[in-house]
């Protein structure tokens, strides 16, 4: 079949653009589905009379099959037999490299480029034609001649230096108007919840903000793609008498990006109004454009439109928007523009970030708050608590209540008081109280403790004989409870 055949065979099945079909054609003949007869060495799919043949699925890529240096080693040794020594230059590059690579086992490859060819003879010229031009066209997909990799270097590359420059010179144009580097007037939204930002950077909006204004001069798409640009815009084309060019971009991009299954009636609409002989906004575009356009609607599909598209796209740029940056219609745009004042911002990290703080653990409320239970408990306790419970030392107490019984513990002694001096003990509420040494018989020593059921021992600090009157806290055990003494009882 023919290069045309498989064109039009492509574009009955897909419903693509002649250019989208010649480039999936070209993949097909690249990665070795259909191969080239006139031309075997030529990769591309010709969209004339050239002859092609489909590919056998033996040598499918879907199946994977390696393309080893031995097996391409016997097709070379193979067809060098045939043709008596005659080769194509990268064919006897590659002969000579596999023959120094795999040289160990030269024999085999030579005796199975003999076998093959003897068993080729006996098939039938049809079929060993076929045969021939299915193994050519599979290794020049697999090992590409080298003077395509010469051509492909050979191609003229773009200057590091240029490309450089480009995006150094991109970067400080747009500088200004990058959210993070250089911030958002009046503020950021993300992070202060006023949305006044947005208000002002609506699509169209009333009055446009001036960094938004002073953006489309930056270049032709950028004003293209401002809902508000193109509006400002389309008043400067009416007044040039020539608005029906904007219009016919945008039904195109609907046309493209639109409802697909309305194409039909939208492309027959859009020839009627802007292509047709007598149409009400007929624009100006070049034969061949026009023919290209009118060739496609015979199969409409979203991109038929692009020749035409690409066409007005260029005439506005290089016509009509040049005028338009020196024209009132934008200068008093810019003047009227909006400057937004920076409004109160928020204390916030890297890129406009707030620094988030998750909230406590319960373990650690938990222990908070028994730590401040054990504060509390640590301070003065007030000693008509402790004196009550020695009032009824010696009176019965129920099944589960503390005995307490007054008991003394030897401390070195500095200096006694006299005998029946009273102990003087400072209370919380300031006042003093005197424990009479007669209610201790045969204490030796200048504390009182007491003792209770529980094994827990409180201990009393007595005044020094005449001593002073200020209060005298009872030191506070590690659970919260009063500390207990050391020593041992009198007896």
């Amino acid at each position: 079949f023919a290069g045309n055949d498989i064109m039009q065979w492509i574009l009955q099945r897909l419903q693509i653009t002649a250019e989208e079909a010649l480039h999936l054609g070209d993949l097909f003949v690249k990665y070795g589905y259909i191969y080239p007869l006139q031309e075997p060495k030529n990769l591309t799919l010709r969209a004339d009379g050239s002859l092609y043949r489909f590919q056998t699925p033996y040598f499918w890529p879907v199946q994977s099959w390696a393309a080893d240096d031995t097996d391409y080693a016997i097709y070379l040794a193979k067809k060098n037999i045939k043709r008596k020594g005659i080769l194509e230059e990268y064919e006897k590059e590659h002969y000579n490299m596999l023959n120094q690579k795999i040289n160990y086992k030269w024999d085999f490859v030579i005796m199975q480029a003999k076998e093959q060819y003897k068993a080729g003879k006996e098939r039938k010229k049809e079929d060993r034609y076929a045969l021939d031009c299915q193994e050519r066209a599979y290794w020049l997909v697999n090992r590409t001649p080298i003077m395509y990799y010469q051509q492909a270097i050979m191609k003229t590359r773009v200057k590091s230096s240029v490309s450089l420059g480009g995006i150094v010179k991109y970067s400080e144009q747009f500088l200004s108007n990058d959210p993070i580097l250089s911030g958002c007037l009046p503020s950021n939204p993300w992070i202060s919840d006023d949305p006044e930002f947005w208000d002002l950077n609506a699509k169209l909006v009333e009055v446009p903000t001036r960094m938004r204004v002073e953006r489309w001069a930056f270049n032709f798409s950028e004003l293209i793609r401002d809902p508000k640009g193109r509006q400002n815009f389309q008043l400067f084309l009416k007044k040039e008498f020539s608005g029906e060019n904007l219009g016919f971009w945008e039904a195109c991009e609907d046309l493209k990006y639109g409802d697909q299954s309305k194409v039909k009636e939208k492309a027959e609409e859009i020839y009627k109004l802007f292509l047709a002989p007598g149409a009400r906004r007929w624009i100006n575009i070049d034969g061949k454009t026009m023919g290209i356009t009118v060739k496609g609607l015979e199969h409409p599909h979203r991109y038929v439109l692009d020749a035409a598209q690409t066409h007005i796209y260029m005439l506005m740029k290089k016509d009509s928007y040049g005028r338009y940056l020196k024209s009132p219609i934008y200068k008093e745009m810019l003047a009227k523009a909006v400057v937004p004042q920076e409004g109160v911002k928020k204390s916030t990290g890297l890129f406009g970030r707030r620094h988030l703080r998750s909230s406590p653990s319960p373990i650690i409320l938990r222990q908070q708050e028994e730590e401040a239970k054990a504060r509390e408990a640590a301070n003065t306790v007030d000693i008509t608590q402790v004196m009550s419970k020695l009032d009824r030392r010696n009176q019965p107490q129920k099944e589960g209540k503390d005995k307490a019984r007054l008991c003394c513990f030897r401390f070195p002694r500095p200096a006694l008081p006299s005998a029946g001096s009273p102990h003087v003990v400072a209370m919380a509420s300031g006042e003093q109280m005197s424990l009479p040494r007669q209610g201790v018989p045969g204490c030796c020593c200048a504390r009182l403790g007491v003792h209770t059921s529980e094994g827990r021992c409180l201990l009393l600090p007595a005044h020094p004989p005449g001593g002073c009157r200020a209060r005298l806290p009872v030191p506070a055990a590690p659970g919260g409870g009063v500390a207990q003494g050391r020593g041992s009882r009198c007896r």
